[in-house]
């Protein structure tokens, strides 16, 4: 049986390894609570946003949320302080390892899709009014959840126990044949491909071509008003697409930003078939950790975003922020008054 890390000096261990300790449950503490507030302020439809997209932000935000229980919680602060708990039984980690894969995949479609529906708002106007409604993003999330679960069900069949005690099988690491056999090649290829080399290419297709669409609409737009110095914020059009492409680009920024490190990691470590690690000072192996936890972080940074970009959100933020306090205000002084009678 494994020895949790725990049960060592935390100056003995590997620097990667005390990244990872100090990092994940950092990253949980911060990741489920904004999910949750994200969540529930969305839900109240009072941030100005049409219900189309409340619908994707808040399946977005219950994505990454889920994306933190389980690849976080469930799989990385249990591998590294609860080795010996029934989720490391190899069947177990195995479901564990696929149901984490299509969240992930989820997520990541999900802003896909949120980005397709934007582009559909601003540059495809007749396809808006039938494409861009609570029911079909409904369809669309729904359709994603569905094609993702069934997607990842051959991670399950590609992990072996590191030991076996009592005829209990332990661990899970990738069988050998994973590397070599055609089609768990071709396996692996697809599943990189479909998250995150093809989103990234589609992010940034989309937005290029939402770009071209509205400096061109902008200054057809300029022209009709008659004045070439005429500014976006006189104009309510142009100033309900300004705040769309805000929301775009900085939740699509992000996704880039954070998601470019696995990428560049992927590619390294198939060109230069580095399978297996020297060591925990391996520059593959530290560039494998670091890329798994800017991804990770990701899940966290949606919240920051909307708070940045949208003022109501931020109202609403602040509202449910100081409604705790009056609580615990009030309370006091009942106490107080209590005391004094």
């Amino acid at each position: 049986m494994r020895v949790p890390l725990i049960a060592y000096p935390f100056s003995w261990l590997p620097p990667v390894i005390q990244a990872g300790m100090i990092y994940y449950p950092i990253i949980a503490a911060v990741g489920i609570p904004a999910n949750v507030v994200t969540i529930v302020i969305l839900s109240r439809g009072k941030c100005g946003l049409s219900r189309c997209i409340t619908r994707y932000l808040v399946t977005m935000a219950a994505a990454d949320l889920l994306v933190i229980i389980t690849d976080v919680i469930l799989f990385r602060i249990n591998d590294y302080y609860f080795p010996t708990t029934f989720l490391y039984i190899t069947p177990v980690c195995s479901f564990l390892i696929a149901l984490m894969r299509a969240v992930t995949d989820i997520s990541v479609w999900l802003t896909i899709a949120f980005t397709f529906d934007r582009f559909v708002t601003i540059c495809c106007q007749k396809l808006r009014t039938k494409y861009c409604t609570e029911k079909t993003a409904s369809l669309v999330i729904g359709t994603v959840c569905l094609l993702f679960c069934i997607k990842n069900i051959p991670w399950f069949f590609t992990f072996e126990p590191y030991y076996t005690i009592d005829h209990v099988p332990w661990g899970c690491k990738a069988k050998p044949e994973y590397y070599t056999v055609t089609a768990w090649v071709t396996f692996d290829w697809i599943h990189r491909c479909f998250t995150p080399l093809l989103p990234i290419f589609l992010i940034l297709l989309l937005n290029a071509l939402t770009v071209r669409y509205i400096f061109a609409a902008s200054r057809v737009r300029r022209r009709l008003r008659g004045s070439k110095k005429d500014v976006n914020h006189n104009d309510p059009e142009m100033e309900n697409r300004r705040k769309s492409i805000i929301l775009l680009f900085a939740i699509s920024g992000n996704f880039i930003l954070l998601w470019m490190a696995y990428v560049i990691y992927f590619l390294l470590y198939r060109i230069a078939n580095h399978y297996y690690s020297t060591g925990f000072n391996d520059p593959m192996l530290i560039a494998d950790f670091t890329s798994y936890m800017l991804l990770l972080l990701s899940c966290c940074t949606n919240t920051c975003i909307y708070a940045v970009t949208q003022a109501k959100f931020r109202d609403e933020l602040k509202n449910g922020l100081k409604y705790p306090l009056r609580i615990i205000f009030n309370l006091s002084n009942n106490t107080t008054g209590n005391e004094n009678q």
